[in-house]
């Protein structure tokens, strides 16, 4: 069987969208229903690894978050959502309304971008100060990769992200929370996984300019809204927190309005 004759290799990924009430303000959260089929890789506190996954969880807590169990509270705003099965759970200080999105030849970059605390990965001292921002990538391959291409696709994931910063006047490779979950399809029967992932293969190329692209256009979103002040929170979700899915793939490049 070709990727390309199956049935899944364009469709979009579609992400549902939810509030609570939590810590006393309304928190909002992204959820990707992929169903069976999926391997992913991931540095997530919940679901994190390699392996089957049916979903994904990317939530919003509140700036400061102490609570020192974030994979079972990940699990239960998971089952709040009715989700089973095995999943991937991210966490964001950040708005995850904000959020971005590119795709390329069938390679989708979902991003929600807080850079607060802009930094090196090998930079001198840890940084004490708090100050809400991760970037979370959700980046998705609808084909089957091999184990070691994943690890390929991985890197190359992170070097289109260092990439976007620069671009974008970040003088940084991440924040000291970033976080990916990397998907790609199950191999079928029979079907021989793509072996390679870095940025000049056929996957690995695509993904790069999709991250990349909805990185930057995080990046520069992020900033915009940091000129503007610290975002008000409210105490439950009102009419506009009440929003419909969002296709993403529907379109080369996209945001939440």
């Amino acid at each position: 069987m070709t990727q390309q004759s199956r049935p899944w290799a364009e469709a979009p990924v579609v992400l549902e969208r939810a509030a609570r009430v939590e810590d006393g303000a309304c928190r909002h959260l992204l959820v990707w229903r992929a169903g069976p089929g999926w391997r992913m890789l991931s540095s997530a506190v919940l679901g994190g690894g390699l392996g089957e996954r049916a979903w994904v969880v990317n939530a919003q807590v509140r700036p400061g978050y102490s609570r020192m169990d974030p994979d079972r509270h990940l699990s239960e705003l998971a089952a709040e959502r009715a989700l089973v099965g095995e999943g991937v759970g991210l966490m964001t200080a950040a708005s995850v309304d904000a959020v971005s999105w590119a795709v390329d030849g069938g390679a989708t970059a979902v991003v929600t971008a807080g850079i607060g605390v802009p930094s090196w990965a090998a930079a001198p001292e840890p940084v004490a100060a708090f100050v809400a921002g991760t970037i979370n990538i959700l980046a998705v391959v609808p084909a089957a990769v091999s184990d070691a291409g994943l690890v390929n696709l991985l890197a190359t994931v992170t070097e289109a992200k260092v990439q976007a910063l620069l671009e974008a006047g970040y003088d940084c490779s991440g924040t000291p929370s970033d976080a990916v979950c990397l998907a790609v399809r199950s191999p079928g029967p029979g079907e021989r996984p793509e072996p390679f992932g870095g940025p000049r293969s056929l996957w690995g190329s695509r993904l790069a300019r999709a991250v990349h692209r909805a990185v930057l256009e995080g990046a520069e979103r992020d900033r915009a809204r940091r000129a503007r002040g610290p975002l008000v929170p409210h105490p439950a979700p009102a009419a506009s927190c009440r929003r419909g899915d969002l296709l993403v793939g529907t379109a080369p490049a996209g945001r939440e309005r």
